[in-house]
């Protein structure tokens, strides 16, 4: 697979020294270790569970086998402190966390791992004066406060209070750190959460199965690559400051993916209810983009027709299962 990071890789001299990458085994995070570890980047992947499954996906079986893989709690900070001095941390892209219905399900448990593990995360930084520091926040924080035309959750809630946490840290104690808000992000290894669903019915196509969208109308597409691009540019040299970006990628509608995967796959059964998404679909990238060292553009053209192939090349594999 690794066509699939073939546009992402990076110059190892850029990245002072090994970099903890938390929620390693999501979607994201299953790419930045991709890029990082065959850009031949000292890095450690953290997360609750040794669950390589994602990352193999990306990079295959046997490289993700032979990542150096640490688990742990986000809201433990000493367990959080241990791995960093274990493996002399110089940098840290933190994007573990729990995703919008798991944060409505179990409040307190959300505001641990989305809250607390991230000040975990600013106090390592602090205590270690690391100067590289990224974190996920999400375009749901543009649902604070409630009452406004975007989708109010906890989970965006949890996600501001991070941003403003990470701005105090600036201010008292000198801790930069880039905070990046991705969008609507599809690609292989995008499983789970509310808008994966173009992703997942891309892997049913694959299946000759059929399969309804749950959003429609305008959407971020966001490479899920490109995305990765962006957490690793971000710590690619010393941060100032604690700024906050959106992370949008293209603009088009669901109708309109689904009509380049009639081009790609004619015949597949994948439909959309219409329903829009009550999130931005147009959030501009100029801001990060001006911010952090150059990172690839991923058109959705071409990121569908690479998802595409993926998938058909694990169900070749057998390795493709219907979600």
């Amino acid at each position: 697979m690794d066509f699939l990071t073939d546009p992402f890789l990076v110059d190892p001299s850029q990245i002072d020294g090994p970099v903890l990458v938390t929620g390693a085994g999501g979607c994201i995070g299953a790419w930045i270790v991709a890029i990082l570890a065959r850009s031949g980047v000292d890095l450690v992947a953290f997360d609750l569970r040794d669950d390589r499954t994602r990352p193999a996906l990306v990079m295959g079986e046997e490289v993700a086998a032979a990542l150096t893989w640490e688990t742990g709690d986000i809201s433990d900070g000493p367990g959080l402190n241990a791995i960093c001095d274990r493996h002399g941390i110089r940098a840290i892209i933190h994007l573990a966390g729990l995703q919008v219905p798991f944060c409505k399900a179990n409040p307190p448990l959300g505001a641990r791992v989305n809250v607390e593990g991230t000040i975990n995360v600013l106090e390592a930084a602090r205590h270690r004066e690391l100067k590289r520091v990224a974190y996920a926040s999400s375009s749901a924080a543009l649902g604070m406060p409630p009452g406004g035309p975007v989708l109010s959750t906890l989970y965006g809630a949890y996600k501001l209070a991070n941003e403003y946490t990470a701005k105090i840290y600036w201010l008292d104690w000198g801790v930069p750190s880039v905070g990046i808000r991705p969008n609507v992000v599809y690609r292989l290894a995008r499983d789970q959460g509310m808008t994966s669903g173009f992703s997942v019915a891309l892997a049913n196509t694959v299946l000759g199965q059929p399969f309804e969208i749950a959003i429609g109308g305008p959407v971020s597409w966001l490479y899920a690559g490109e995305s990765a691009a962006a957490f690793i540019a971000a710590i690619s040299r010393d941060g100032e400051a604690a700024p906050v970006f959106n992370l949008n990628g293209s603009c088009m509608t669901i109708e309109d993916g689904i009509d380049i995967l009639s081009g790609l796959a004619p015949g597949h059964q994948i439909t959309t209810t219409g329903n829009a998404l009550p999130v931005p679909p147009d959030l501009d990238d100029g801001p990060i983009r001006a911010h952090v060292p150059d990172y690839p553009s991923i058109a959705p053209e071409d990121g569908i027709a690479k998802t595409l192939e993926a998938f058909r090349k694990l169900h070749a594999e057998g390795r493709l299962s219907a979600t």
